[in-house]
């Protein structure tokens, strides 16, 4: 029953990884002990991240654009080229759109899709040999989609495809999680509630009264993103898999 929680040694990818929740999931990795991937768009900012996390541990900074087919699979072949096995892909970047319903575009639509699904799906099977080869009975490799409780709930907000697409990812989620198994690949998601993020700062303006609506008083904190993620990334999650974790703060259970 010791080093239930143990990820030191392993290797993680982690999309998205220049800011927000996948930053702060890639630093929780990097101090403990697991060589991480980091990827994202805007190269400045990602190697400002890298550079940061080489101070705690090993963060190798990758760019990519993972909103077509063509940068996922350029991705992939980057970190195949690489890496042999990889033992974690954290399926993180994401974007989203608001606009009336009336005047919601297809444009929209279509870039949240791509990259919060469509990019999500296709870079899994791209780096499928290499999580196969990392996986094996007693300790599988896992993939962590990152959903959002905007996917459970209507979102009150004007972001249509964004909330669609995170209700596919967790039905994504399940999915995967029943037909991957066999191959010693554990698919799970994380639903996170309101962090810090760019994509929450318009909300965070309101801080104050959001909280009411949050049972345990507070917004997530970099600690609830990091062990959330390596919880299902180690031995004390092995026997989990195809589950969508609410990560919230009770937000949930009030609506």
């Amino acid at each position: 029953m010791k080093n239930l929680f143990d990820v030191s040694g392993k290797v993680a990818v982690v999309t998205g990884g220049s800011r927000g929740i996948g930053a702060m999931i890639a630093r929780g990795f990097v101090e403990n002990g697991v060589k991480t991937y980091i990827t994202a768009r805007r190269e400045e900012e990602l190697n400002a991240t890298a550079a940061e996390l080489c101070t705690m541990g090993e963060c190798i900074a990758l760019p990519s654009n993972l909103a077509t087919l063509e940068g996922v699979t350029a991705f992939a072949d980057s970190i195949k080229e690489r890496e042999e096995q990889v033992d974690i892909l954290v399926n993180n970047a994401g974007a989203t759109w608001g606009a009336e319903f009336e005047d919601f575009p297809e444009a929209g639509w279509d870039k949240i899709m791509d990259l919060n699904v469509k990019s999500l799906f296709f870079l899994t099977q791209q780096l499928l040999p290499v999580l196969r080869a990392a996986g094996n009975a007693e300790d599988p490799a896992r993939v962590i989609n990152i959903g959002s409780i905007n996917g459970f709930t209507n979102p009150h907000m004007k972001n249509y495809s964004y909330s669609a697409s995170k209700a596919a990812v967790h039905h994504l989620t399940r999915h995967l999680g029943g037909d991957l198994a066999s191959e010693h690949i554990n698919v799970n998601a994380i639903a996170p509630g309101f962090f810090p993020s760019k994509m929450t700062a318009h909300m965070l303006e309101d801080e104050q009264e959001m909280l009411h609506a949050i049972p345990r008083g507070r917004i997530g904190s970099p600690e609830d993103a990091a062990g959330t993620a390596i919880y299902l990334s180690s031995r004390a999650s092995a026997w989990v898999t195809g589950h969508t974790l609410a990560l919230d703060g009770g937000y949930l259970a009030l609506v």
